[in-house]
């Protein structure tokens, strides 16, 4: 059968609501959006890794582009569908579940408002360089960019903030170019920083799939799921400390 994005959505009731049913059901949350990038085939390594921790809810939002790595074409690529079957995962969301699959009506909930309530922590891991230009923009054309849009960048009352990490993943003249710099200024320096609310975890240099040499690689999805058990309290024996103050 050819891949659907509405497919997937067919068969979800309400997504907003579920989301908003679990708020309080005393987990760590867990938002891992991934963006076009052939990195997004480190998606089932990390999650296996994360599967480790029972006090751990993690929600899945994928880009069409992203989702085409994800379409069971080698051991390496699992389908998206498979991906909420694994332990851990209680959702996993496209573009269309913003809309669907019922018409939009006065008051019912909203999935990008819903998800940026429900996370703790939102790792952008692959973040290719048409959604990191995207983000520094601040345009809200998806389903990912509404969500870091529609952040919540306040100081809470334990004086921390709700972060964002970002694993940018490119070519190598992608991210070499002037305005990658630019948006890497805006996330690293103007919103990043002990006090603020984003971490920016660079890429290194390797043999990338295009052939090339060079810097732009994600980094290493080891290091990536390190930061989110740091971020989220999570032990290295599988428990976390959960609930709504993880910073």
């Amino acid at each position: 059968m050819p891949f659907s994005f509405r497919s997937l959505t067919q068969h979800m009731m309400n997504p907003a609501d579920a989301v908003a049913g679990a708020l309080q059901d005393g987990k760590a949350h867990l938002l891992l959006a991934c963006t076009g990038s052939v990195a997004t085939i480190k998606l089932p390594s990390m999650l296996a890794h994360l599967a480790r921790h029972p006090s751990l809810s993690i929600r899945i939002i994928l880009t069409p582009s992203a989702a085409q790595f994800l379409t069971g074409t080698s051991a390496e690529q699992p389908t998206v569908e498979s991906l909420r079957r694994l332990p851990g995962v209680d959702g996993v969301y496209l573009d269309a579940d913003e809309w669907g699959p019922h018409a939009w009506k006065r008051g019912a909930s909203i999935l990008h408002i819903e998800l940026r309530r429900w996370a703790d922590l939102l790792v952008l891991a692959p973040l290719s360089a048409n959604s990191l230009a995207k983000i520094a923009a601040g345009l809200s054309d998806n389903l990912i960019t509404s969500v870091v849009r529609a952040w919540d960048t306040s100081v809470r009352a334990d004086g921390t903030r709700r972060r964002i990490v970002a694993a940018p993943s490119m070519n190598t003249m992608m991210y070499t170019h002037p305005l990658t710099a630019r948006h890497l200024k805006v996330l690293e320096e103007d919103w990043g920083g002990r006090d603020g609310w984003f971490d920016v975890l660079r890429p290194v240099s390797k043999a990338l799939a295009c052939g090339d040499v060079g810097v732009g690689a994600m980094r290493p999805w080891e290091e990536v799921v390190a930061l989110v058990e740091e971020r989220l309290g999570l032990s290295a024996e599988g428990a976390s400390r959960g609930g709504r103050n993880v910073a």
